[in-house]
This record gives C-alpha cells, sequence and structure tokens, in this order.
C-alpha cells in the first residue's frame, strides 16, 4: 500500500514537473526553427529545421546587447544598495532598543502593501521634476525604495534569532556596532543575504512595470521591455522572439544555479525560525 502511495505521488509530481517545464522546452525548439519552418508548419508542429540565425537576429538587429547592458547596470547596483542597506537597517533595529522601532518596521512593510500601480504616475510625475526622469539612475533608485522595507522585514527575522551571547562576546573584546555588524552578523545571516540576493536580482532583472514608466528612450530601455520592443519589430517571427526570450533568461538561471545552495539553505533556515 505504502510502495502503491509512493509510485502515484511520483507520477503525480513528474507530470506537474512536466506541466512546468513543457512551456520552457517548446519555446527554446521554438528559437531554434527557422520562420519558413514556423510559417508553414505552425507553432505547435514538430521542427523541420534547426538554425541558429534566430539568436543572431535577436543579439543584433534587436540590439539585445545592450539591453542586457541596461539590466545588469541597474539590477547589479540596485541588489546591492537594497541588500546593504536593509542589513544595516535590520541589524539596528533586531539587535539594539531603538524606539518604536515595531512601528518603524512595521511602516517600512506597508510600503510593500500599496499596489504599484496606483503609484505610477506620482513616481513618474517625480522623477521628472528632480530632473532625472528617462536615467537609469531613477530606475536603480525606484527599485532600491520599493525593495528595502521587505528586505529588512525578512532580514529583521534573521538577525532578531541570531543568539545573544555572540554579540555580547565581541562586546567584551572590544569590537564596536559596525565591527560586530561586519565581522559577526553579516557572516552568520549569509544564506539569508544570498536567498534575497537571488530573488531581487530576478524581480529586478525581470522588471517591465517601473522600466517602462522612468525610462523612455529605447537605448536606456532594459532587456524586459526589449523584448516588448522586439515583438513590434519581429510581429511575426515568433522564433526571433523566443530567441530573445531564451538570451533574457541566460543571466537569471546562472544566478540561480551559482546561489543555488545559498538560496535553498536560507529558504530552510527561515522554515525552521
Amino acid at each position: 500500500m505504502n510502495r502503491l502511495k509512493t509510485s502515484g505521488y511520483h507520477l503525480a509530481m513528474g507530470l506537474v514537473s512536466f506541466l512546468w517545464v513543457a512551456p520552457i522546452l517548446w519555446v527554446i525548439v521554438i528559437s531554434f526553427r527557422s520562420f519558413d519552418d514556423v510559417a508553414a508548419n505552425g507553432l505547435g508542429s514538430l521542427p523541420h529545421s534547426f538554425t541558429f540565425s534566430t539568436y543572431k537576429s535577436a543579439w543584433e538587429d534587436a540590439d539585445e546587447f545592450r539591453a542586457l547592458v541596461n539590466s545588469l547596470v541597474v539590477t547589479i547596483p540596485a541588489v546591492i544598495l537594497s541588500l546593504g542597506l536593509a542589513s544595516i537597517a535590520a541589524y539596528g533595529l533586531a539587535r539594539y532598543s531603538i524606539p518604536f522601532r515595531r512601528t518603524v518596521l512595521l511602516l517600512m512593510l506597508m510600503g510593500n502593501l500599496l499596489p504599484p500601480q496606483i503609484l505610477l504616475i506620482p513616481i513618474s510625475r517625480f522623477v521628472e521634476l528632480i530632473g532625472y526622469y528617462d536615467t537609469l539612475i531613477a530606475l536603480i533608485a525606484v527599485h532600491v525604495g520599493f525593495g528595502l522595507g521587505f528586505y529588512t522585514f525578512v532580514l529583521h527575522g534573521f538577525m532578531r534569532d541570531l543568539p545573544r551571547e555572540i554579540q555580547e562576546a565581541a562586546t567584551i573584546d572590544g569590537a564596536g556596532p559596525g565591527k560586530i555588524y561586519a565581522s559577526v552578523i553579516l557572516p552568520l545571516t549569509r544564506p539569508a543575504m544570498a536567498a534575497l540576493g537571488a530573488l531581487s536580482f530576478t524581480w529586478i532583472f525581470n522588471d517591465l512595470l517601473w522600466s517602462i514608466t522612468v525610462i523612455r528612450s529605447g537605448e536606456k530601455m532594459p532587456v524586459t521591455p526589449a523584448l516588448l520592443g522586439l515583438q513590434g519589430l519581429f510581429v511575426s517571427s515568433w522564433n526571433v522572439i523566443a530567441a530573445g526570450t531564451v538570451i533574457a533568461a541566460i543571466p537569471t538561471v546562472a544566478v540561480f544555479l551559482r546561489f543555488q545552495k545559498h538560496f535553498v539553505g536560507g529558504l530552510a533556515i527561515g522554515a525552521v525560525k
């Protein structure tokens, strides 16, 4: 009976995994098909051709290289600034008796509960008013501002549960708050930082809403809105669009694979706590 349940569970999970992976494999297959093959046989047919020209078209004709560079220029500083500022804020709120610290933490978290759609026009007008509209700096600032509250809330939970004895021992040895933060607290929260880093990289890199809100020039567009423009440029060349999608997914997949161990470890620690 137990063996039957196990086999049924594996079968069900196998079907779910296939349903999850099938669209991705379908897009990859389409990206290697020629335009004539897709036009003659349809997107759902078995491939009758194999070509790399679709990737060349997406890379050169649609200038996806520049879009990827723009995405990395925005994503890397935004992730570093967000996690850096959030870790400092979480350290102060979790390890020291700051007046109204619970209120401050809740206020920071409440900012993430607002639907971003209602803030599109105010933020767009504000960025234009201060003279940073249509700049990557503005996009970085928006991502840092919207992610800071959530990252602080998560890191606060990890830092709060660290043993007080570790901090007290470092204080007895003469370490100040800055030394304790850099040499004691940060190394212990590395799994949480890695998990948040992988998530925030994915969120920011794949962002569309804020990119089209504060960026107007095509040469400054990150990769996700650039893919939207690719669909307009190659309106019927779904193989080229699929190739562009595969290229755009490579950085996020690489980051996840690089930090997979820390990511799973961070989730496991959060589950235990």
